[in-house]
């Protein structure tokens, strides 16, 4: 999307909860590039606290309880309202001809996730995901050792995560309410979903899953935490997992979940995540023809391994190469993403990240926790339209305001 006026974009930040500290990238977007003008002129929550907070980050913006008021207002909003508003709240403001960025997961289901879809391919308004993960440097590191040939042809991606701060995160809040999340697959394995989906070179065709409520289900310390925000309550020495107190009234999605996955090219990939664990990390395997990679450690401090003869037990493998980026957190590839979204809506530029693959690691998601509900049984995944799909995979929008 290319916009015709020497004005900054107008930006809007849509709810003030825990993630919208990535629209302070907005500002920080512009400073290192003298070609982009924008800055946040409109924030919007639904609670008076979350409206005091927008006020306090951003003085000079306009601040209203309705993102509807915001038709001719703004020329693009950062959505990061709680997972199961994305689906309305996007497609009310594609149909006002807002550029979206939406924070990743696309949706709560694949049938609200096709819906935004179907609408941005409909009426032309640009809709980037913030699927961040896929600029961090341990992803970037990865795919640069496979695009090299190092390892041959992948045919096999596996990735285990350990949300160790898991109890802190998801179950104190409305992320423990199924009604809310649909399930973890989606809110916090959509980042692995598409890397899996982008390490492979394809998406899912056809998904299992199996997963439990095995630890959080059983404490039954419970209390509504309504209007504190994540940091309000964390802390290293909730531990174990078992004696997490002021968990959240409703708990009733799996702390411990496992999905298989076929992709369209015939890879076998596999994704496992706890929330119990005591480590917090994410480790990849990629098994190509010719060897085999391994991340340990995912922000910078950490390395990747390359393992291309064969041997016994070998921890050492044949190459080794730094991460670098942040030593915790993702605010490198946040910067990466927030960047590439405000160019793409003031400067027309092209994205790297596309909604097409945002819809896969939904589809991935919501069809595993589907599957894990009903017997483990197999799904495969639905097609979009085609006029949806070419929409997305030809030029990009151009629009003037």
């Amino acid at each position: 999307m290319s916009v015709e006026t020497n004005e900054p974009l107008r930006v809007a930040v849509i709810g003030m909860g825990q993630r919208s500290a990535i629209a302070r990238h907005v500002a920080e977007a512009v400073a290192s590039a003298p070609d982009l003008q924008a800055q946040v002129t409109a924030v919007v929550d639904v609670t008076e606290a979350g409206r005091e907070r927008g006020r306090a980050e951003y003085p000079d913006a306009q601040v209203v309880a309705d993102h509807r008021a915001l038709a001719g207002q703004v020329d693009a909003a950062i959505v990061t309202t709680p997972d199961w508003t994305h689906a309305e709240i996007a497609t009310d403001l594609l149909r006002a001809g807002i550029a979206v960025y939406l924070e990743k997961p696309l949706a709560i289901t694949l049938e609200d996730a096709d819906d935004v879809l179907n609408t941005a391919a409909e009426t032309g308004t640009p809709l980037y995901v913030g699927h961040n993960f896929r600029h961090a440097a341990v992803v970037r590191l990865m795919r640069q050792v496979i695009d090299r040939g190092e390892i041959g042809e992948v045919k096999a991606v596996w990735c285990r995560h350990f949300v160790g701060n898991g109890g802190d995160y998801y179950f104190k809040d409305w992320h423990a309410d199924r009604t809310r999340v649909n399930s973890l697959l989606l809110q916090k394995a959509s980042h692995d979903l598409d890397v899996i989906h982008a390490l492979a070179g394809a998406s899912t065709s056809r998904v299992v899953g199996m997963g439990s409520l095995s630890v959080y289900g059983d404490v039954t310390d419970r209390r509504d935490r309504s209007g504190e925000l994540m940091t309000d309550w964390f802390s290293m020495d909730n531990w174990p997992p078992a004696e997490q107190t002021g968990l959240n009234p409703v708990v009733d999605v799996e702390d411990v979940s496992m999905v298989m996955m076929t992709l369209e090219n015939g890879v076998q990939a596999s994704y496992e995540q706890c929330h119990f664990t005591p480590d917090y990390w994410r480790n990849y395997t990629v098994i190509g023809t010719h060897g085999r990679l391994e991340n340990i450690g995912d922000t910078g401090g950490g390395v990747v391994k390359v393992w291309t003869h064969r041997r016994g037990w070998d921890v050492q493998g044949d190459r080794e190469y730094p991460i670098d980026g942040v030593e915790s957190g993702h605010a490198d590839a946040d910067l990466l993403t927030m960047t590439e979204f405000l160019r793409h809506v003031a400067l027309g530029e092209p994205t790297s990240l596309s909604p097409l693959a945002a819809r896969a690691a939904v589809a991935a998601g919501a069809l595993a926790t589907r599957s894990l509900r009903n017997g483990s049984v197999p799904l495969d995944v639905p097609a979009l339209p085609e006029q949806t799909i070419a929409h997305f995979t030809h030029t990009p929008q151009t629009v003037t305001r």
